[in-house]
């Protein structure tokens, strides 16, 4: 079995980076704006304010100035997708449009966050936002929730900034990487389509389910697509599909407990924390924390049926997954196949097994 098994990576603890530091400041950036809007009554507006806040995961290993650069970048975007969400929910858009916009969304942000080198790659955070968004019942205005996004991401990148006290994103052998040559227009546009085409089949797919949350299936579809090379992404397509399945009983177990608003909070901020914690380490098991993380997020906002929850999130993972991995095998450029023919020759000059592709 090779090394880059996707089977053997699912027990591979990478060696940590300092992931504490970041893992804090993204925690109490997210922590900030959730444990205000509580206090003033209005948890059902804690959605908007997380996806604000997901701007502090970006440029987590960069030096100051690029980081604050590559997050104010990384604002805009989930400000602009809880505005596109909340203007396909304040019209009540039939499921098409919904579907159509959320894949347009993945395959654009994907195209400006690979053009910008933003950090996590790819455009899963922001087809998150577009669908969760949209799926609330009671729409508030579109200029609330951009504001209360905006307000967020404001926050994430000051918190940003004052981590460089604690020696975050200053030191380390990330920071001294000097950067790859960009991606053409040629490249930019084939990395777009991969998101375009994976989450349409996806949104479709889980649509005709008949189960709810279709944008889950979307999302799952863009998660092995921003991994940077086929290998890669077969192992994010496994991961993904391991880690949410034992996020899922995690979540089950909690949401088995008479939760208040209060405990949900906590729960969020911690799963927060212990998601960046081992992100960078082990996908499949952040995947543990970041799996109720999510869905810990959208009961905080509009509480539903635990039973209802938990199965559409379980079987549209599965569908979205599967969705993404047959775009990464099928819609592979000649430059990239023949990347995958030299690493398979590597491998076997080093006495290694191919991996089944």
């Amino acid at each position: 079995m090779s090394p880059s098994n996707p089977v053997r990576q699912l027990f591979t603890l990478h060696p940590p980076q300092r992931d504490h530091v970041p893992a804090a400041r993204i925690a109490l950036s997210i922590a900030v704006p959730l444990v205000l809007l509580v206090l003033l009554g209005r948890a059902d507006l804690t959605i908007y304010a997380a996806f604000g806040a997901f701007t502090a995961i970006y440029a987590r290993h960069e030096p100051l100035r690029e980081r604050v650069l590559h997050q104010s970048q990384a604002g805009l975007m989930p400000c602009a997708c809880v505005g596109v969400g909340s203007l396909l929910a304040n019209a009540a858009a039939p499921e098409p449009v919904v579907l159509a916009v959320t894949a347009v969304t993945a395959g654009l942000a994907a195209v400006l966050a690979a053009f910008w080198r933003l950090r996590p790659a790819g455009s899963l955070f922001f087809v998150f936002a577009v669908g969760a968004i949209d799926s609330l019942p009671g729409a508030v205005p579109v200029w609330l929730a951009v504001l209360i996004a905006a307000l967020s991401a404001g926050l994430s990148v000051l918190l940003g900034c004052a981590a460089r006290w604690v020696g975050e994103g200053c030191t380390g052998p990330v920071a001294a990487v000097p950067p790859p040559p960009g991606p053409s227009a040629g490249q930019l546009w084939v990395h777009g389509a991969r998101f375009l085409v994976a989450t349409s089949a996806a949104g479709a797919l889980g649509a005709a389910s008949g189960l709810s949350y279709t944008y889950w299936a979307m999302v799952a579809a863009a998660a092995p697509i921003a991994a940077p090379d086929l290998t890669a992404r077969l192992q994010r397509g496994v991961h993904r599909v391991v880690g949410t399945l034992g996020g899922v009983a995690v979540t089950a177990f909690l949401l088995s407990m008479s939760l208040q608003q209060w405990h949900v909070v906590v729960f969020v901020i911690l799963f927060q924390f212990l998601a960046e914690l081992f992100v960078g380490r082990n996908y499949s098991l952040a995947l543990l924390f970041i799996t109720p993380l999510a869905l810990l997020m959208t009961q905080l906002a509009h509480p539903v049926a635990t039973g209802t929850l938990l199965q559409a999130r379980a079987v549209e993972t599965v569908i979205g997954a599967a969705c993404g991995l047959v775009v990464v095998l099928v819609l592979r450029t000649r430059r990239e196949r023949e990347a995958d023919r030299a690493a398979r020759a590597v491998l076997l000059r080093a006495g290694g097994a191919p991996e089944r592709r």
